[in-house]
């Protein structure tokens, strides 16, 4: 008798440490669906680029110093392509259709371009040496360098920003760009590419959630079956693939030759 088996699989992740880093990778898109609210109830109306410029480039920078590593050899290009796709021109496209469509829908058009980064961070991989931190300060320095011209010939700097500006800035800066970014990209590295890309959902979701509690919007029958379907989805991508092994036995090959 012999036995025939599936190609030996890299070593998979235990469970409990999937499962704490899935939450941590989780909590970058729910983060993320704060944007949303925050831009529309604390920021000063009418400034998408210097919204995005600021919510990048200072946590940027602040990564670098946390951080103390430069991009080398064929990185220097890379971290810029990444900035530009995943800060410099998202950014700003996100705080346009945040100050003008409902969260849900605005979060919804994000996550449909954020599969672009997942897959472009997946083939490049980290950079060897570089943790998280390091590698989202490259990104959003790049896409805040690409910003600030644009931010200061078209928008320039609000005439006046309060105390709630202040926090906004602060929130999406610190908490939705360095900190989200890092949790993100080092879930990137540990977890299967799939699984990854449908955390995105719960950006969506959660701006739809806050949505519907603080700014008085509703979802009808079909909004409420995609809330589920998209709910499912999410936890059907976390679940981890079963190799089978099949046991072939000589008599079975005779007979069907």
């Amino acid at each position: 008798m012999t036995t025939t088996t599936a190609p030996t699989p890299s070593t998979p992740t235990p469970t409990h440490s999937r499962v704490g880093t899935t939450a941590l990778t989780a909590l970058a898109p729910a983060v993320w669906g704060t944007t949303y609210l925050v831009t529309t109830e604390f920021l000063p109306a009418g400034h998408p680029l210097f919204a995005a410029l600021m919510r990048a480039l200072p946590a940027g920078l602040i990564g670098l110093l946390i951080a103390r590593r430069l991009p080398a050899g064929s990185w220097w290009w890379k971290a810029v392509v990444l900035g530009t796709l995943n800060i410099g021109i998202f950014f700003p496209l996100l705080f346009v259709a945040a100050a003008r469509l409902p969260g849900g829908v605005a979060a919804t058009l994000g996550a449909a371009s954020m599969g672009t980064g997942v897959i472009l961070v997946k083939r490049w991989g980290l950079p060897p040496g570089i943790g998280p931190v390091g590698f989202a300060s490259w990104q959003l320095s790049a896409g805040g360098l690409v910003l600030l011209l644009p931010t200061l010939l078209i928008e320039g700097v609000p005439a006046h920003v309060d105390a709630p500006g202040i926090t906004g800035y602060l929130w999406l800066g610190g908490i939705g760009g360095l900190l989200a970014y890092a949790l993100w990209f080092r879930g990137l590295g540990r977890l299967p590419v799939t699984a990854t890309a449908l955390l995105g959902l719960l950006s969506p979701l959660v701006a739809a959630g806050l949505g519907i509690v603080f700014a008085g919007e509703s979802l009808n029958v079909a909004q409420v079956a995609g809330f589920v379907l998209a709910l499912a989805a999410l936890a059907c991508g976390q679940l981890t693939p079963t190799i089978i092994t099949r046991t072939t036995n000589p008599a079975e090959k005779e007979t069907a030759a």
